[in-house]
């Protein structure tokens, strides 16, 4: 059947008469009404344009559906009418970067049918204060059973020439692991395929905006790529189905449906916008978006830090050390006296996790690892256990092995090498997480699409990758002070990193480039940026990724700043960017009850802050415990004061350093 394109023309509203409809575009505003989303209908087309603050973000831009369905076009629609909903609610995670999040919005929504044809249309749009989102649905039709989206014809048209930070992998299949660089919107060619987000600032004050994707089901994932027609902004693309004919060309379709069954539901298409940088790492748009979770009971779900064997190269001081029994006990032991609450066992602990000399069996434990011993040795230690496994062995063997570590007690597991976000790889996420919910077990994924809300979904999905992170200190020098303080303004703000830090034996730029790392590996950064992301990053489940000798000094004592590793908190009630700037530097607050915990992290360019304390309680005195850097990069100073709202706090960053600060309120 011939593609076509889904328009929607001026006859939209039952209540817009045909004649006035290009003079008044249909609008929802946000609460504050600052956003303002418009709809317009012309010339047999559909559109919307997005203003913030009566400034144009993204100017008039197509909407549509690229379908194997018949012709729906302009002269074959007809309006059935149109709602509107206000809704003001409260989300509350059970785990995260707020213990509350406002969910508040204006919706609109259109309904269209076709004359002559059997596929109807409704448009979804809603207005948050932090952004705007909109989506497309196909109604349950008993006669169509067979329906392919080939592609989408949404849009988003700048406006100027926006200064842009992406990620682009230019392929479809990829580990969705790179370098958010900066880019001007005039350079990005049709030929490029951005990851979510793609984030660019207005030029008018510090006004930032990304576009991103929410609430994926049953449909692909999105790309981004530049217009083709030599016209500023981006063209949604669509991740093709693996599994499809290679021949099929452009029409390889990238989603299949039969609306007999159910009907087709987008993801959300979303612009986040702020005032700052910062406002969007501290949004929950993204998760707000997400679709509210069954799950009753939350009470196993436990946020925390792991320690991690992989990374290290495994622990000096430990005799015979692999993957083994006794290693495992060590690492037990030290994730108990460190104050962790979980240990994370990784790759090779079943037989053919690597698929050689035969396919893995996730439920088969390899020799030399007793793990019912394990997991009873961690629980009388007060430490939970967390196992790896490679996706497609699970899914081979999933009830059965969900089943059985359930039974064996193990806390969580960790995914890995999914490298897809076509419509099957989304069902896999979709039935991995409920499936796990039922066995309450927690989930990180690794080799993972980025976040689009699933975290509300499922709450047992605490973190997850898709993001350039430590590991690549192993075989790299990607791993920059200049990457780490430009994650915060581009990924992390779609939902939580597992970036795995901790490394706390730092090397110069200029020594790190030359040293061999694959065993005992290296950052590139000081030991005050190693501390500081634990609070500037966002993580229910933390890495504790160092080995266990690397935080003891040679007398046994602890090294600096690994006491303030054991314990900083991984969830949050509040968060707050305080200052800061793409690629340049960040100063994050967050506040777990009455305490505040301030992470502040540094490019190469050497920093001091002056950080007012206006946002900690009016009337209340904080001691203030504050760790920065030290004499070398491998050495922390520390200092204590009273301070109270009034105040503000002096904080030195060395060149690709960091500094933290905790708040307690000193008892009257």
């Amino acid at each position: 059947m011939r593609p076509l394109l889904i328009s929607i023309t001026s006859a939209i509203l039952m209540t817009a008469p045909l004649s006035s409809w290009a003079q008044s575009p249909y609008t929802v505003e946000s609460p504050d009404q600052r956003i303002r989303l418009e709809v317009i209908a012309h010339e047999g087309t559909l559109s919307y344009a997005v203003s913030r603050d009566g400034v144009v973000i993204i100017s008039p831009s197509p909407l549509g559906l690229v379908t194997s369905e018949g012709s729906i076009d302009g002269n074959s629609m007809q309006a059935k009418g149109a709602e509107r909903k206000t809704v003001d609610d409260v989300y509350r995670p059970v785990v995260g970067k707020a213990s509350s999040v406002p969910d508040r919005y204006n919706q609109l929504e259109l309904t269209f049918s076709g004359k002559g044809t059997s596929t109807n249309l409704r448009l979804v749009a809603r207005a948050y204060d932090e952004g705007v989102a909109f989506r497309y649905v196909l109604p349950q039709h008993k006669d169509v059973k067979d329906l392919n989206i080939i592609s989408e014809s949404t849009g988003f048209f700048f406006p100027a020439d926006y200064r842009c930070w992406g990620f682009n992998p230019g392929r479809y299949e990829n580990s969705h692991e790179g370098e958010f660089d900066p880019i001007q919107a005039s350079a990005i060619r049709a030929s490029h395929l951005f990851d979510a987000p793609l984030v660019c600032k207005t030029g008018t004050g510090q006004t930032t905006f990304a576009i991103a994707e929410a609430d994926k089901r049953d449909y692909a994932g999105a790309y981004f790529s530049g217009r083709g027609d030599g016209g500023l902004g981006l063209q949604l693309a669509l991740s093709p189905r693996a599994e499809v004919d290679p021949n099929a060309g452009y029409l390889k379709p990238a989603v299949h449906v039969s609306l007999a069954e159910k009907p087709l539901v987008s993801p959300w298409r979303v612009v986040m916008m702020a005032d700052t940088p910062g406002g969007l790492t501290a949004s929950n748009l993204i998760a707000a978006l997400g679709s509210p979770s069954a799950l009753a009971d939350t009470s196993w779900i436990k946020p925390g830090k792991a320690a991690w064997d992989w990374w290290n190269g495994w622990a000096v001081n430990i005799p015979d050390a692999g993957v083994n029994t006794a290693t495992y006990k060590a690492y037990i032991d030290h994730a108990a006296s460190m104050g962790l609450e979980y240990i994370l066992i990784d790759e090779g602990w079943y037989e053919g996790s690597s698929e050689t000399p035969s396919p893995g069996n996730v439920t088969e434990p390899i020799a030399q690892m007793d793990m019912p011993a394990i997991i009873a040795y961690a629980r009388e230690k007060g430490v939970g256990v967390w196992v790896w496994l490679q996706w497609k062995q699970l899914d081979r063997q999933m009830d059965q092995a969900l089943a059985l570590y359930e039974s064996w007690g193990v806390k969580g597991i960790k995914i890995d090498f999914m490298d897809r976000n076509d419509q099957d790889m989304v069902g896999f996420y979709h039935k991995l997480l409920s499936k796990t919910a039922a066995h309450r077990l927690m989930v990180n994924l690794h080799g993972a699409y980025p976040p689009d809300g699933l975290t509300r979904t499922y709450p047992n999905y605490m973190t997850q990758e898709g993001v350039l992170g430590a590991e690549y200190n192993k075989w790299s020098t990607r791993v920059t002070a200049t990457h780490n303080v430009t994650l915060p303004f581009t990924r992390m703000i779609l939902g939580p990193i597992d970036y795995t830090p901790g490394g706390f034996r730092s090397l110069t730029p200029e020594q790190f480039a030359v040293q061999k790392r694959s065993t005992q590996p290296f950052v590139q950064t000081t030991r005050g940026q190693a501390v500081a992301m634990y609070v500037v990053y966002d993580s229910p489940l933390m890495m504790v990724a160092d080995s266990p000798d690397a935080y003891k000094n040679a007398d046994g004592s602890w090294a600096d700043g690994a006491r303030f590793i054991g314990q900083v908190p991984t969830t949050w009630d509040e968060t707050r960017v305080l200052e800061g700037d793409i690629g340049q530097y960040i100063v994050t607050a967050h506040r777990k009850g009455r305490d505040w915990y301030i992470g502040a992290m540094t490019n190469e360019t050497a920093r001091v802050l002056d950080v007012p304390l206006t946002f900690t309680e009016n009337g209340v005195t904080y001691r203030a415990s504050i760790l920065e850097d030290g004499e070398d990069i491998n050495h922390l100073r520390s200092s204590e004061k009273q301070v109270t709202a009034k105040s503000r706090i002096k904080l030195s960053l060395a060149a690709s350093g960091g500094s933290v600060v905790v708040l307690l309120p000193v008892p009257k």
